[in-house]
């Protein structure tokens, strides 16, 4: 099968499975990332493929939205590679990414082997829960898990684990302390740190004015 084939069919299986998802995790976001990406590697060496299929399957089924089980998501990724007739070469590297990419995970000490493929997609995830539209998804997961939006009595936690921000019921504002402005630093692409600034100018710039009108100032 050709690729543009399996990116089409790959497409049309994301959709059709994340038809129900939150609306912060849904096909929506997986477009955003899979475009990002796709630029983002224009130019580099390494195989477009990957960066498709990575793209495109890194959310297929994120593991808060499945009890904390962090098997189902490769395990899908791995049974509908094989039906398209993707090599095993191709599917291992996107299962590897797939388990691997993930904020939470980047909380444990272990080593990762991060490909250029790989370091393009965390990137351009990474960009996706920044800015404007990384604002609104914050609190629309915020709205949908039933949090508040912020509360002077609880501050962030800066020294979360893996299990400690899984298990994370805090407010919606302390999500931007504990992960949100912590990306920029966090990029690996070039053109991943000059989009990070720019929307991490704008996540500060929003935080001013959101404290601002909390206290009521004039």
């Amino acid at each position: 099968m050709k690729h543009n084939q399996i990116i089409q069919n790959t497409i049309q299986f994301v959709k059709e499975s994340l038809k129900n998802a939150e609306g912060g995790h849904d096909w929506f976001h997986i477009e955003r990332v899979y475009r990002l990406a796709t630029r983002m590697a224009e130019g580099e060496t390494l195989n477009p493929l990957v960066v498709a299929l990575g793209a495109l399957l890194h959310d297929i089924a994120d593991a808060k939205f499945h009890d904390g089980n962090e098997d189902i998501a490769p395990e899908t990724a791995r049974r509908f590679l094989l039906e398209q007739g993707v090599s095993e070469a191709v599917i291992q590297q996107v299962v590897y990414i797939i388990k691997h990419i993930s904020f939470k995970n980047s909380l444990e000490n272990k080593t990762v082997n991060i490909s250029k493929e790989m370091a393009i997609i965390q990137d351009a995830d990474r960009l996706d829960a920044m800015g404007a539209i990384g604002i609104a998804r914050a609190f629309n997961y915020g709205g949908f898990k039933n949090r508040l939006l912020y509360d002077p009595a609880v501050p962030p936690d800066l020294q979360m684990n893996k299990e400690t921000y899984k298990k994370s019921t805090a407010p919606t504002i302390n999500h931007f302390y504990e992960k949100l402005l912590l990306l920029k630093d966090k990029m690996l692409t070039e053109k991943g740190k000059r989009l990070a600034a720019e929307r991490h100018t704008f996540m500060e710039l929003y935080l001013k004015q959101f404290f601002k009108e909390w206290k009521g100032e004039i």
